[in-house]
């Protein structure tokens, strides 16, 4: 299986975290490592050659940081103008039925304060809803995510851990994710 890593980091040369989760993946075969923000730094998107990029792959994995429980403004910008209507949705948009989508998330608050008594009132897999429903919208399979949370406390040893999982979590077998 070809798996895809968007990247949406706006700015990775500071990210302690997403920058080695990437340095992890350089290193491994068949995935295929995306940068919005080194690639479109004036957020005009090659639609034609996003979408060709997306119709080679079996898996995309939309790697950001939480912002705001949400995506970071280019990432949304790119869904907006890449899955258009006849190509992603409506009639003769098929592009991308059967793909697998996932998504790998850095939070600056703890595991703990991402849950219904804490202090975001959510979980992650709730505020994520809604790239499960876009995934749902455009007929591709979501996964479940992937996250480390309470980032400006993640040790060396975690975030080496961290690496590893990623790994595992980007070239896991489909038949472990429920859909």
């Amino acid at each position: 299986m070809k798996m895809l890593v968007i990247a949406a980091h706006p700015n990775i040369s500071q990210s302690r975290i997403n920058k080695a989760w990437l340095e992890a993946l350089s290193e491994q075969r068949d995935v295929t490592v995306h940068e919005l923000y080194r690639v479109y730094p004036d957020e005009s998107i090659d639609v034609e050659k996003e979408q060709a990029r997306l119709e080679a792959h079996e898996r995309i994995i939309f790697q950001y940081p939480f912002y705001w429980y949400s995506t970071p403004p280019l990432l949304k910008r790119w869904f907006d103008d890449v899955l258009q209507y006849g190509w992603a949705y409506g009639p003769g948009g098929d592009k991308m039925k059967g793909k697998e989508i996932g998504v790998a998330v850095s939070t600056y608050g703890s595991a703990e304060s991402y849950q219904p008594t804490g202090f975001n009132r959510f979980t992650i897999d709730e505020l994520l809803r809604p790239v499960q429903a876009l995934a749902n919208f455009i007929d591709a399979r979501y996964i479940p995510h992937f996250a480390i949370n309470d980032t400006s406390n993640v040790t060396d040893d975690q975030l080496r851990i961290s690496q590893e999982a990623y790994i595992r979590y980007v070239n896991a077998d489909s038949r472990i994710f429920r859909y």
